[in-house]
């Protein structure tokens, strides 16, 4: 375990009482709240001093009402340093009203608009969607990429579109590690990397595996490839708690991260600390 506090630069925090998660119903094993009380169990021996909230897929209609919570919930615990809620961008210039209301919020440093479940792999290129993340720069907001390996052409093709916002590739672009397939994944992941507006953010790993039989040896070509690609500099270690427990539990994903990429003191105070608190401003 790091001898230090790190920061989680993706947290979430699910609140069924308050907000509608449409997808949880179809994830029975976290499909109940999750608090930062339950966090604080989970990560057991891991000291986290800091961490990002990043949405959780709620009803848009409940976008801002989630940011207000999470602002509630940073006024009651500061280890919420910064968040990353959902932004409707493939609204296109109609997105500025949104974007102006969650930049209301001070903790606001970015915005997520998931495209794994997007049934078209060029979605994010559309003329609104690049509109919309182009509208980003306005705010200074940065965006997080939540796409599958099978998304991740067209993931280089938006950062080459869109230099001017910086970007997040979140759970190292979910390669297709259950079936053990290295490739396109690992050229498009280092074609990403030399985009000079990318970072990586090293979570959502194990969930790629098999949940009930992965090994780390099966799980460490992906984990050093990808911070290869991206350097340490570029790299930030994130928790994706508790979407993470389907696999693994969080002393065991530090554990992992440590043993792969075996990192000198430094190396391991830039990737738990260093990137995320560059990256998200805080």
């Amino acid at each position: 375990m790091p001898d230090f506090p790190i920061l989680d630069t993706h947290l979430h925090l699910i609140a069924p009482d308050r907000l509608d998660y449409p997808w949880l119903s179809g994830a029975p094993k976290i499909n109940k709240p999750h608090s930062l009380a339950d966090y604080d169990v989970a990560t057991g021996a891991v000291d986290v001093d800091a961490m990002v909230f990043l949405e959780v897929d709620v009803n848009p209609a409940d976008a801002l009402e989630e940011a207000r919570y999470v602002t509630e919930q940073a006024e009651r615990d500061p280890r919420i340093r910064a968040m990353v809620p959902f932004a409707p961008l493939e609204t296109g210039a109609a997105v500025a009203d949104h974007l102006a209301a969650l930049a209301e919020f001070p903790l606001t440093r970015g915005v997520r608009r998931l495209l794994q479940g997007e049934a078209d792999p060029e979605f994010c290129l559309l003329p609104d969607f690049l509109a919309g993340v182009k509208a980003l720069e306005a705010h200074d907001f940065s965006f997080d990429i939540c796409v599958t390996y099978r998304q991740m052409a067209s993931t280089v093709a938006l950062a080459r579109a869109c230099p001017g916002v910086k970007m997040v590739l979140d759970h190292i672009g979910k390669p297709a590690i259950a079936d053990g397939t290295m490739e396109p994944w690992a050229s498009q992941i280092r074609a990403l990397a030399a985009e000079p507006n990318t970072w990586l953010k090293l979570s959502g790993v194990a969930t790629e595996a098999d949940h009930d039989r992965w090994t780390r040896e099966e799980l460490k070509p992906f984990i050093v490839t990808a911070v290869e690609a991206f350097g340490i500099e570029r790299t930030m270690f994130g928790g994706d708690w508790p979407v993470s427990t389907h696999a693994i539990t969080y002393p065991e994903w530090v554990d992992v991260v440590e043993w792969a990429l075996a990192l000198t003191p430094d190396e391991s105070r830039q990737l738990f600390r260093g990137t995320g608190e560059a990256f998200y401003r805080l």
